[in-house]
């Protein structure tokens, strides 16, 4: 394979796109809630945003290259005869918005009576704010704040989990011209797309703290003293990792073909160092600008990421384990075991390992925190450690 060179190819990009297309991350369908009182209902904690809490790609447990059957246990979709989709994503598996059974608040333990995700994949700032305040319908559902009227209403929300702003920044986007970099081009990514970060970050982090303000304002006007609920904004873990971890080399291609990870070691540092970390920061600083809990996600799949030297792929020795294999779904550019939306996204294990940090905060009335796994174990691993 040839060394990368840095030249801009948008136009081809652009046609490009739609095969490499990744994804996504919003919501459930909404109702007009009826008149709320707080505290009335069985307890609830919520979870908003985007594909990184939805439950994207929670069909997937490791990956594995065999393409037929239950690909060697990784498709939690396989009947014995045939793939069902809903089997994992129940009536989301139709319109996008992917909200799989394992998701982070599903996963989540000891936390509420209610585990209640109105999530979707594919989620801007914009489909969580009201619609009276400028929101925006999504893949066929109610703005997401005007869901949480519904859910306040007749639950007892303890607390609202949100995951949002990846797509306001373009990290599908982000994925899909880095891949299409390594594949087609051979040139690198990173300076460009942090260019355009840079354009777009102001602009998102103003619609994140504006989501707040929004799930805010439904509280307040359900009945719901400040102090009767918590928010808890967190951020981005790293799905690829650095380069020195990476179990593939970057010349040939297995990377792409093998392991699903077509990055240049350049671009992988720069995603994994850089991009991820600024993305968290900012974040960090809009829960304290707006007094709220932040959990920072960005070592979160540290060891576990696709591709990754501490993790194995399945296969027909190899067995799918929450302890060995990878926490993240790979490329699978040519959709050959499902839909490229999937693409990218903590799998099974990762939402598991997500639903445990959940659980933890939860246990936290203050405070913000970092979540991390544990080398060799699974979700029962993952802890807590605090932030300035």
């Amino acid at each position: 394979m040839p060394t990368p060179r840095r030249f801009p190819h948008r136009a081809v990009r652009a046609v490009l796109a739609a095969s490499l297309a990744v994804t996504g991350l919003v919501a459930a369908g909404g109702t007009s809630p009826a008149a709320a009182s707080s505290g009335s209902g069985p307890t609830a904690v919520v979870s908003m945003g985007d594909s990184y809490i939805s439950g994207e790609a929670g069909r997937w447990q490791g990956n594995s290259l065999t393409t037929s059957g239950s690909r060697n246990g990784t498709d939690r979709a396989w009947t014995g005869s045939a793939y069902d989709p809903s089997r994992v994503y129940g009536t989301t598996a139709a319109n996008g918005c992917h909200r799989s059974d394992g998701a982070e608040v599903k996963s989540a333990t000891g936390i509420a009576s209610a585990l209640i995700n109105i999530a979707c994949s594919g989620a801007t700032t914009e489909n969580v704010f009201r619609a009276s305040n400028g929101g925006r319908a999504y893949k066929g559902e109610a703005p997401q704040a005007d869901q949480l009227a519904a859910v306040a209403a007749s639950h007892d929300v303890k607390t609202i989990v949100l995951s949002i702003g990846g797509n306001d920044l373009g990290f599908a986007d982000i994925i899909r011209s880095c891949a299409t970099d390594y594949i087609v081009w051979y040139s690198y990514c990173h300076d460009d797309q942090q260019e355009e970060v840079d354009a777009k970050i102001d602009a998102a982090m103003a619609g994140v703290g504006k989501s707040v303000d929004e799930i805010r304002a439904v509280m307040s006007g359900a009945g719901y003293a400040a102090s009767s609920y918590r928010i808890v904004l967190q951020s981005y873990p790293s799905p690829i990792p650095r380069a020195a971890d990476n179990r593939y080399g970057e010349s040939g291609w297995s990377r792409t073909n093998t392991g699903g990870c077509p990055f240049w070691n350049l671009d992988s540092d720069w995603a994994r160092d850089s991009l991820v970390p600024q993305v968290a920061n900012r974040l960090k600083g809009v829960a304290a600008a707006k007094g709220v809990q932040f959990m920072d996600l960005r070592d979160m799949l540290q060891g576990r990421e696709v591709c990754a030297k501490a993790s194995k792929q399945v296969s027909a020795t190899v067995p799918a384990s929450a302890t060995t294999s990878e926490w993240v779904r790979w490329i699978d550019q040519n959709q050959t075991q499902g839909p490229i939306q999937e693409n990218v996204h903590p799998n099974h294990y990762g939402q598991s390992a997500l639903g445990r940090c959940l659980s933890l905060i939860h246990a936290q009335p203050s405070g913000n925190f970092s979540c991390r796994n544990t080398a060799g174990t699974g979700a029962s691993g993952m802890y807590l450690t605090a932030v300035s």
